[in-house]
């Protein structure tokens, strides 16, 4: 079962037992009343693949309810049970998922890098676009950097292929002696002039760009 309310995220374990699951095995299982008891509603998580499954069981019959999961399906009814359906797994999700967009070796290294380093986070600031994420200053909200997923044929690459990317900012001086349309690229959707963009898949070093990154966090500083 795929679930909007899990998507681009993964979950904590420890979190699926503080919230009510039971470990077995591999796999962690919760249940819940809902629609006043009318019917069970069962949750489990594999700790394999990390796939989500859900299950109704109408308590009455004792069998399995699946029309809140047709789309065509109307009435107050499946609507009831639908929205309380809903309503659980986006709990769940908020409370026990975390976000888990970037996938590469590289964006996890330079992902802890910053957490150690400022001590900030990659903030999720629009709901429309989940896989881009940026790093701002605490003291003045600029940002520093911007990580999203894109084709590489919107970096004038020849290729439809999804990469993770990295938005960061440069002196304009320096930024002509490094743009190369290999490694190195025009800023994506930021200022041509001050921004530059890398794949994070690993044509350029993680070390180098944490380098950059450093940069790019003093001259956000100046505005």
């Amino acid at each position: 079962m795929k679930n909007g309310a899990f998507s681009y995220k993964s979950p904590n374990f420890n979190k699926l037992e503080d919230y009510g699951f039971i470990k077995n095995g591999e796999i962690y299982s919760y249940a819940t009343n809902i629609l006043n008891d009318q019917f069970e509603m069962r949750v489990n998580v594999s700790a394999t693949n990390r796939e989500v499954k859900t299950e109704v069981i109408d308590l009455v019959t004792g069998e399995p309810y699946t029309l809140h999961l047709v789309a065509e399906a109307c009435g107050s009814f499946v609507g009831a049970i639908r929205a309380e359906y809903e309503r659980v797994l986006t709990d769940i999700s908020e409370n026990c998922f975390e976000k888990d967009v970037f996938k590469s070796n590289c964006a996890h290294e330079i992902i802890e890098f910053v957490r150690e380093k400022y001590g900030d986070e990659l903030q999720f600031l629009w709901r429309k676009l989940p896989t881009a994420a940026v790093w701002r200053r605490k003291d003045n909200n600029k940002w520093y950097g911007i990580i999203m997923v894109i084709s590489k044929r919107k970096l004038g690459l020849k290729s439809d292929e999804m990469t993770e990317v990295l938005d960061l900012r440069i002196d304009p001086k320096v930024l002509p002696s490094i743009v190369d349309g290999i490694r190195y690229f025009p800023g994506y959707h930021m200022n041509k002039k001050s921004w530059f963009t890398m794949c994070l898949d690993g044509s350029v070093s993680a070390k180098e760009i944490c380098e950059w990154i450093v940069k790019s966090y003093n001259l956000a500083a100046k505005g």
